[in-house]
C-alpha cells in the first residue's frame, strides 16, 4: 500500500532545566572577590592563599593570572597578604601566619565560623564532641583544631562505624555534643545522631549544616524526581558537589562532571533524555555551568 502521508517523527526538543541554587554561594563568592579586590588594591605586594581557595581548578588557575599565588605551607620568612580560605584555619596556624611575616586576612565563611564557636562552646561546656564530617577535609581539620584547643574529647566521624572505637569513652562520658561539616548530608547526621542515643545519656545536637547546601540538595531532589537525568557539575574534590551528586543517583540517572568538555562522555545517556536537569556545586563558577547548558543544546 501506499503511504502518501507518511512523515517521519519530528525530534523531540530536550526540556533542559538549571537548578536556582547552582553555583557560588554566599561564603565561596565572598572569598573569590575578596580575594580578587585585594590584588587590585595591592599591585605591588605578594598576595597568597593557604591551600586552594576554593575546590575548583578553573577558578585557581584565574587567580594565578591575576598574581595570586597558592599556598601549599606556611615559609619560615614570608612578605605580603596570606588569604585564610573560606574552609577556614586553627589559631595555631594563624598565628604561624603571622609569625612568618604575613599580614593575615580571614576569610572564613561565616556559617563555617558559626561551627566552630559552636565546637568550642560545647567543648569549654564539658561535652565529648563529635563533629560529623570527613577527617581530610580542610574544615573539619580547622573545626577539630579550633575545639581541641579546650579539650582532648573531640573525634571526628563520617558514619556510626566509625564511632564504635570510641563507645566505652562515650559512654563513660555520658554527655555528647555533635556537630556538622557545613556541607553534610542530612541522612548522615541523622545515622550518626540514631547510634549515640542508644550509647550516650545527653545528647546535644547542632545542625550546623548552611542553609545554601540544604537548600541546593532539597530543591536538587525535586528536580530529579521529574528528570531523565541530572548533570552535577563542579570539582570532584568538592565535597558539597559529591554529596550532591550521592544523592541524587538515588533517584534518577546521574552524572558528575567537571565541565562542558566530559559531556561527550555521556552522549548516548545524553541523547536518550528528555527531561535534564542541571545543578552544580557552590564552588561552580556561573561560566563553567552556561557552557555545560550550551553544550547540551547541541545534542
Amino acid at each position: 500500500m501506499k503511504e502518501d502521508n507518511f512523515k517521519l517523527p519530528e525530534k523531540i526538543a530536550k526540556d533542559i532545566k538549571l537548578a536556582k541554587y547552582a553555583g557560588f554561594c554566599y561564603g565561596v563568592k565572598r572569598a573569590v572577590e575578596t580575594v580578587k579586590k585585594l590584588k587590585c588594591e595591592n599591585p605591588d605586594k605578594n598576595v597568597f592563599v593557604l591551600g586552594e581557595l576554593i575546590h575548583n581548578t578553573h577558578v585557581i588557575h584565574e587567580l594565578e593570572k591575576l598574581g595570586i599565588k597558592t599556598l601549599t605551607e606556611i615559609p619560615e620568612k614570608g612578605e605580603g597578604i596570606c588569604v585564610i580560605r573560606s574552609h577556614g584555619e586553627s589559631p595555631e596556624v594563624i598565628e604561624k601566619i603571622k609569625q612568618a611575616g604575613f599580614e593575615p586576612v580571614d576569610l572564613t565563611c561565616p556559617d563555617v565560623k558559626k561551627v566552630q564557636q559552636k565546637a568550642i562552646e560545647l567543648a569549654k561546656d564539658g561535652y565529648f564532641v563529635v563533629i560529623v564530617g570527613k577527617e581530610e577535609h580542610p574544615e573539619v581539620i580547622a573545626i577539630k583544631a579550633n575545639a581541641k584547643l579546650w579539650s582532648d574529647k573531640v573525634i571526628v566521624a563520617a558514619n556510626p562505624e566509625q564511632l564504635e572505637p570510641y563507645k566505652d569513652k562515650i559512654k563513660a562520658h555520658k554527655r555528647v555534643g555533635v556537630v556538622v561539616q557545613t556541607t553534610q548530608r542530612i541522612t548522615t547526621l541523622n545515622s550518626i545522631v540514631e547510634y549515640l542515643t542508644s550509647v550516650a545519656k545527653e545528647i546535644h545536637i547542632a545542625n550546623t549544616i548552611c542553609q545554601s547546601t540544604a537548600m541546593r540538595q532539597a530543591e536538587a531532589k525535586e528536580l530529579a524526581g521529574e528528570s531523565d537525568l541530572v548533570i552535577v557539575v563542579g570539582s570532584k574534590k568538592s565535597a558539597n558537589t559529591t554529596h550532591l551528586a550521592e544523592i541524587l543517583k538515588d533517584i534518577t540517572n546521574t552524572i558528575h562532571i567537571e565541565n562542558a568538555e566530559e559531556l561527550a562522555e555521556y552522549k548516548d545517556l545524553i541523547e536518550k533524555s528528555n527531561k535534564i536537569s542541571v545543578t552544580a556545586g557552590a564552588s561552580t563558577p556561573q561560566d563553567i555551568i552556561e557552557a555545560v547548558l550550551n553544550k547540551l543544546k547541541q545534542f
